[in-house]
């Protein structure tokens, strides 16, 4: 999930849920597959003179996912876990960072956060923080189920610095409910405003990654085909 803050957490949601599929979920994940440095994923951007690598590598199978407490796929959200290599002697700054989908056809995207997430699996009417007129109470936004604040902290970026010499992974969900499948054909990730900081305390920017899934996609192993029946 993208690095922005954590929210609050709330016991009380986890009696929210809406489905029984959802109440079945684990509420203690298998650990998530360990993270290789951003140039042995197939689908990776590598900036030599920068001396900064992103992967990117979804999860577009439910049992590939498993280690989720919450079935983002059946929901609509595709999984894309960004793998970030620093090979630099200065940190690299996440602070800004924008991590765009951009479909075949459609306008960019921005991760999904938490609420995003919240109020599609668990169907909540969502309140912005805002008063309601002749009431002087503050309307609060619907706490945020335990399981997502806990995935979050699981398998989303723990930090926004990747040190150097060090590669840092985090996931993240972008919804594509409305995008016709397969979803990542022909679609990319497009990731910009990443910093590092030089000896003389001068912010830089690194050139923006561009990703395509079409090259993810080649990678994958081809399915079986059927033996011919026997011609007689």
């Amino acid at each position: 999930m993208t690095p922005t803050p954590k929210l609050t957490r709330s016991l009380a949601a986890a009696l929210l849920l809406a489905t029984p599929v959802l109440a079945r979920a684990a509420d203690k994940p298998r650990p998530a597959p360990p993270v290789k440095p951003a140039a042995e994923y197939p689908l990776n951007d590598p900036h030599p003179t920068e001396k900064v690598t992103i992967a990117a590598d979804p999860c577009t199978e439910k049992a590939d996912c498993s280690f989720f407490r919450l079935p983002y796929i059946e929901h609509g959200f595709q999984p894309v876990r960004i793998i970030i290599t620093n090979d630099r002697d200065e940190a690299v700054i996440l602070d800004d960072v924008r991590m765009q989908f951009i479909p075949a056809e459609g306008d960019k995207e921005a991760a999904a956060d938490d609420e995003d997430l919240n109020r599609r699996l668990f169907n909540h009417k969502y309140a912005e923080g805002t008063k309601i007129p002749l009431i002087p109470v503050t309307i609060h936004k619907e706490p945020i189920d335990k399981k997502i604040l806990s995935d979050d902290q699981d398998f989303g970026f723990q930090s926004t610095t990747v040190p150097p010499h060090s590669t840092r992974a985090g996931y993240v969900f972008y919804d594509t409910r409305g995008i016709d499948d397969p979803v990542l054909k022909h679609a990319e990730l497009y990731i910009k405003r990443i910093h590092y900081v030089d000896e003389h305390t001068v912010k830089h920017e690194l050139f923006a990654f561009t990703l395509p899934f079409d090259k993810w996609l080649a990678a994958q192993p081809k399915p079986d085909k059927k033996p011919e029946a026997n011609k007689k």
